[in-house]
């Protein structure tokens, strides 16, 4: 094989940090590209291929994405998941039918109908099997519909999820429960081929300390859900105490304020660096009032003639042991009093084996017994996947599980082993180079607008707002597209080092034989040495040059096909910014075809002939220009734009056409609606 052979397949199986960080493995880098390019349609279209949960996740996901996101070595990752839910409110794609033939035969029963399960369900529907979902409840949504609160996740939201899984083909079962109304067996009896179990994480777990036993002691899940589904409210404004510090505490007690707690206090083992909490979620519970005491440990719960009178705590010192173990080291001499009413336990969740016992196996633990590799049970044909099996961990984290549960499932019905060890891991992207870091413009990320804390700590509405439009555009705009840019053909490069002169980020490098090499994983795509490569040796990976150019002949057809004795006028403009948004996307140019280029700075003088040749009188190159709202990312975009449309005049004039056919202008976003009168002006010179 040789290195462009090697460099080739390299870049064929990579994927940006934020799609290789996603458990469902999303185009983040596309759908952030259409957003930030006004083509939201597409944007959903990307985000649906790979996610049954649109809805969900847009709003509640925890972003794995963002934290690998190359732009943390700049300043800040683009809000992907806020993106996501922009996506799903203003897009309207639906789910794509799968490709070719159903491919699966047989009937699969999937227990639970949380996101693990569901997302299962989903795979298989689409590969062809026949799946039923089972779920005690009355609706679907597991864990994230009955025990995440509505300001967080409305019901509404799960319900638009649901809805297009179903119609996907999976049929649902709902108030049935397993080891009570079914069993194992009698679905194996009913002719399921292969049976999922996907419960969850359903039981709360408590601490056995003095005072536990008596009133005014609730575990968190049926607290929330008491919440949530029932309208649970305190009486008389108690003094709440919830005990933990992880996301389901938080959630316990941002809740217990809007339901009626006079104050809340928090109590944690671990110091506020060593929260399992998401850093939002605390920030959050503290602007809402929140007392947070980290460091102290649960000793007992106080009570005087019966009534909690508040939780004696003992300072925690050391969470973790030299190992790394959680064996938490309590100073004895060190005890304070929270004073309170109520005391909530929120410190985990577990799996409840007792539906199963009997007919597979579970250990002296009260686990499953389960192998993570062939995602099987002890009984042939049934297997497992979510919280249940792999412990508490994100949403997203279990619908990837469940998608290799539905792999595993696949394959049996084939008749074919299965290891998910064999499952291909797709390679990851250098780190940014910190001089190729140094050289990107810094733009500061756009907070999410939220309801301000005393509006939202009234109530159970959604306490997060969304993007706006323009806000959005702007936000996905700070990705840096990466692994979507310059490819190097090396049969076809000559080494002639003008790529190395004209990249503002320094990317291509002169090695030590005085040969380049263009080192793809840290090109930032602005798309100047593409069109400068005298041998064509420079190709895009991602596609979306190479639409904007072949889009210029049809939407010239268009035009003409409409012609009315005016010139005929080819608009080459930014995709990005002002010229993303609905109101410029949307409208429509008499006798101007208008073809956005993400960049003009990708334009080549061979393009603008192009346009000629298919017939129109004349071009106008619209770039952008300094903006309040709306800044170019990419450096020296405009000289060498100009240069090229140069270039174009004097190949004009060389076939013995007026130059002034060509005209290069730039607009800010604030004069976008001088457009219109631009193109008149061309126009108006070539009569």
């Amino acid at each position: 094989m040789t290195h462009h052979d090697k460099n080739e397949l390299a870049l064929e199986n990579i994927h940006p940090p934020c799609q290789s960080a996603c458990p469902l493995h999303q185009g983040c880098r596309d759908y952030l590209l259409a957003i930030a390019t006004g083509d939201f349609d597409e944007a959903l279209s990307v985000i649906k291929e790979t996610n049954p949960l649109p809805f969900v996740c847009g709003t509640i996901c925890a972003h794995h994405c963002e934290d690998e996101c190359r732009r943390n070595d700049v300043d800040k990752p683009p809000s992907i998941r806020a993106l996501k839910r922009f996506a799903v409110e203003y897009g309207k794609a639906k789910v794509k039918p799968p490709v070719g033939e159903p491919k699966l035969s047989g009937k699969v029963a999937v227990v639970g109908a949380g996101p693990a399960g569901l997302t299962a369900a989903y795979d298989l529907a689409r590969m062809g099997a026949d799946v039923t979902v089972f779920d005690r409840e009355d609706r679907a949504g597991g864990a994230v519909r009955h025990y995440i609160p509505l300001y967080r996740l409305p019901d509404k939201v799960v319900d638009q999820d649901v809805e297009e899984i179903a119609e996907q083909g999976v049929n649902f079962k709902f108030g049935v429960e397993l080891g009570k109304d079914i069993t194992i067996e009698k679905l194996e009896k009913e002719g399921y081929q292969a049976i999922l179990l996907a419960m969850g994480l359903p039981v709360s777990r408590g601490l056995n300390i003095s005072g536990t036993e008596g009133d005014g002691v609730l575990n968190a899940l049926p607290f929330l859900k008491a919440v949530k589904r029932e309208g649970f409210k305190f009486e008389g404004s108690p003094t709440v105490v919830v005990i933990g510090g992880g996301n389901v505490a938080m959630d316990v007690a941002r809740s217990a304020i809007r339901a009626g707690a006079g104050k809340v206090k928090l109590s944690c083992l671990e110091c506020d660096d060593e929260m399992p909490a998401f850093a939002w979620e605390i920030e959050e519970a503290r602007e809402e009032g929140v007392e947070i005491n980290t460091s102290w440990g649960p000793n007992a719960i106080l009570r005087d003639n019966g009534k909690i009178t508040g939780l004696e705590v003992i300072e925690c010192s050391c969470v973790f042991d030299d190992e790394g173990r959680f064996n938490p080291t309590m100073n004895e001499e060190n005890k304070e009093v929270l004073t309170g009413d109520i005391v909530i336990f929120a410190i985990g969740q577990g799996g409840d084996p007792e539906p199963v016992r009997g007919e597979i196996d579970v250990d002296e633990r009260g686990r499953v017994v389960y192998n993570g590799r062939s995602m099987t049970t002890s009984r042939k044909g049934v297997f497992g996947c979510g919280e249940m099996m792999m412990g508490p961990g994100s949403a997203v984290q279990a619908m990837g599980n469940g998608r290799v549960a539905a792999q595993a499932i696949a394959r049996h019905l084939e008749g074919v082993p299965f290891d998910s060890a064999e499952l291909t891991e797709v390679p990851v992207l250098d780190k940014l180079d910190e001089k190729v870091a140094g050289e990107i413009d810094k733009c500061e990320r756009l907070a999410i607008p939220m309801m301000s804390p005393e509006e939202r700590a009234r109530h159970f509405k959604q306490a997060e707002l969304g993007y706006d439009v323009e806000t959005a555009i702007r936000e996905a705009r700070r990705c840096l597209t990466c692994a979507a840019g310059a490819c190097q053909d090396e049969e076809l490069c000559v080494h002639c080092l003008t790529c190395v002169r004209i990249c503002p980020y320094d990317v291509p490098i002169v090695n030590e034989d005085g040969k380049v090499t263009i080192r793809h994983e840290q090109c930032q795509a602005c798309g100047l040495c593409l069109s400068a490569c005298p041998v064509y040796a420079i190709k895009f990976r991602a596609p979306y040059v190479e639409n904007a150019i072949n889009s210029i002949e049809p939407e010239v057809e268009k035009v003409l096909a409409k012609r009315n004795g005016e010139p005929v006028m080819l608009a080459v403009t930014c995709a990005y910014g002002a010229f993303a948004m609905p109101e410029f996307v949307n409208k429509e140019h008499k006798n101007v075809a208008v073809v956005r280029y993400p960049c003009v700075g990708k334009l080549n003088s061979i393009h603008l002939l192009k346009a000629f040749e298919s017939g129109v009188d004349g071009v106008v190159v619209v770039g952008c220009s300094e903006s309040e709202k709306f800044n170019c990312q990419y450096k020296d975009i405009a000289n060498w734009t100009e240069k090229r449309v140069g270039h174009a005049c004097d190949l004009l004039e060389a076939l013995g056409m007026e130059r002034e056919r060509v005209t290069y202008t730039e607009l800010a976003g604030e004069e976008i609606g001088n457009f219109d009168q631009i193109i008149a002006e061309a126009a108006e010179k070539l009569k």
